[in-house]
């Protein structure tokens, strides 16, 4: 009998309580029946209709995506759309704040972990019920992370929490309300993952749609979940729609919202052409838009459309260097791509001010973000020419450098799916050209990424992408070699130190205590930017919608996905 199982039965004082706070938040737990005072938070980047008047319920929100929804099971999507939307059909056991990083209530009222960080228990509340009438209770739990984290091979279900939730052995269930989490090594990182809403996201799905295989999910009204809206139709590459949720009461107390969402229905719209959905906001025919382009952002607000945005936490826009492949396995042209491009000009021509340019991989807004633009990152095209020269390669007949009759030629891969992705790519392709790198660029609907990725290893120098998730951990899911390994570090890597790679990213999972986590990251930091040069990060990338004045309450969340419960028309439409 484990540890675990004889606290639940010796009923064992909890180490620790909700919500995992940063240094200098205070909060109150009241224990009169399941009351839990939360702070009301301030809704970050969205448009809350001040001066607007009180909400308007009913109405159908057009809305467009540069992408669209390849399937409408949420822990399956990978893509913006798909986590989008999702968000809304599913839930989550609790909300991140999207300003302080603070872990608060949603479906599970509190929490406590032990010292190890190896066991979670949440207590839930009772009045959840999935949109089919079936109780959310720890069984729900329990089958969801089981299925989440190995999938169901006999359902065509793959195990798409497994990365985000690595060394998960099983969830116990005392009571109808208790569900108690357990890995098999330290996950710090867990209780953000209890709150994340980017791809393959852990929301609550029926246990009659557990038992779905994964081409029956491709039927809308199947997927069934405990969130604000349900799905009322899927059209492919086209459109997705959902409908409000009847008996809905119970969004995220941090929100301040109560009862069932406050629009009739939302239809999603791909448009992949930027003109046309800028078109389609103006002529009336959609309300919102995300992906909006950067040279129509000043043009919308001059016509009185609203500009909401809120930055990507996570990574920056990387450039992922293979540490295998030639010539990215040398060291001094993967420092001096870091040096060799201008940033400022980044700045000045492609991003606006919804955007900034990477002065690390982290983003701003993470905890435990360092700022490398004066040392690591800085331009210095002169320094880029001399570690180029140190080692070797000399300029050839076109300007393209050369080592061992060998061009420096570097092959990059990367999305087509934010809008400023392959301009910032042009611009430090341009700008390599001039001290002999040859940076050659395929940029891609993610579709071809996807299938491109496969024999990234073996095709290309460079993976350009970023990767979402507010918390410090994000490194380790994206670097870690026995985890994303994203510069495919080996034990037969040139000069880079396998062992310790694992371990300084690693210990990103082993505490929550603010000071030390940080110090933690600003050590990951280091090695992949400075030690090892392994990423070259680029810019961050941000949501940025554009809206009708008459369309108020879309909330971003700390993974940058939006949320409709709050959303409303005050033309009533």
């Amino acid at each position: 009998m484990s540890d675990l199982r004889s606290a639940i039965e010796n009923a064992r004082p909890p180490r620790r309580w909700w919500p995992w706070v940063s240094a200098g938040v205070a909060v109150l737990l009241v224990a009169a029946g399941i009351g839990i005072a939360v702070s009301r938070t301030h809704r970050a980047a969205a448009d809350a209709g001040a001066g607007a008047g009180a909400p308007v319920r009913g109405g159908t929100l057009q809305f467009a995506l540069i992408d669209y929804q390849r399937s409408p099971d949420p822990q399956w999507g990978t893509n913006y759309a798909e986590s989008l939307i999702g968000n809304n059909i599913t839930d989550k056991l609790t909300w991140q704040d999207p300003k302080t990083g603070e872990i608060t209530p949603w479906l599970a009222q509190s929490w406590q972990y032990n010292q190890d960080l190896t066991e979670f228990t949440f207590h839930l509340r009772r009045d959840v019920t999935f949109s089919d009438g079936a109780r959310f209770d720890a069984a729900a739990v329990k089958a969801n992370l089981d299925q989440y984290v190995h999938g169901d091979k006999a359902l065509g279900i793959s195990p798409n929490g497994a990365t985000l939730l690595p060394g998960y052995l099983e969830t116990l269930t005392p009571d109808d309300f208790t569900a108690v989490v357990r890995f098999a090594k330290p996950l710090a990182s867990f209780l953000q993952a209890s709150a994340f809403t980017a791809n393959a996201q852990p929301g609550f799905l029926s246990p009659a749609t557990l038992k779905l295989s994964a081409k029956e999910r491709t039927d809308p009204k199947k997927v069934i979940g405990t969130g604000p809206f349900v799905y009322e139709s899927w059209q492919e590459q086209v459109r997705t729609v959902m409908v409000r949720r009847a008996g809905y009461n119970w969004s995220p107390p941090a929100l301040g919202h109560r009862g069932e969402a406050y629009l009739d229905r939302v239809v999603f719209n791909t448009i992949p052409e930027a003109s046309v959905r800028t078109g389609s906001l103006t002529s009336g025919t959609i309300d919102a838009t995300l992906d909006v382009g950067t040279t129509d952002e000043k043009p919308l607000a001059s016509q009185g459309y609203k500009i909401i945005s809120r930055g990507v936490s996570g990574t920056a826009i990387f450039f992922n260097f293979n540490s295998q492949l030639f010539p990215t396995n040398d060291i001094a042209v993967r420092r001096a791509i870091q040096a060799g491009w201008d940033r400022e000009a980044i700045r000045r021509t492609v991003l606006t001010d919804s955007y900034s340019v990477a002065t690390s991989v982290l983003a701003p807004s993470v905890p435990g973000y360092a700022d490398y633009s004066g040392t690591i990152l800085k331009y210095d095209p002169a320094k880029a020419k001399g570690l180029l020269d140190a080692a070797g390669w000399t300029p050839g007949p076109d300007g393209i450098r050369v080592k061992d009759g060998k061009r420096l030629e570097v092959k990059l891969l990367g999305i087509n799916n934010l809008v400023a992705n392959k301009p910032a790519y042009e611009s430090v392709q341009q700008d390599l050209k001039k001290i002999g790198i040859d940076l050659q660029l395929t940029v891609v609907p993610i579709p071809d990424y996807t299938a491109g990725q496969a024999k990234a290893k073996t095709d290309w120098n460079i993976t350009a992408a970023n990767r979402s998730r507010n918390d410090p951990a994000v490194l380790n899911l994206q670097y870690g070699p026995a985890l994303g390994n994203g510069a495919y570090v080996t034990a037969d890597s040139t000069g880079v130190d396998l062992a310790e790679v694992t371990e300084t990213l690693g210990r990103l999972e082993l505490t929550l205590d603010p000071q030390t986590r940080r110090q933690y990251a600003k050590a990951a930091q280091d090695l992949l930017l400075d030690k090892y040069a392994l990423v070259n990060p680029v810019y961050n990338p941000s949501q940025v919608i554009a809206h009708a004045p008459y369309v108020h309450g879309i909330v971003f969340d700390a993974q940058s996905r939006n949320h409709f419960v709050d959303a409303w028309k005050s033309n009533g439409k």
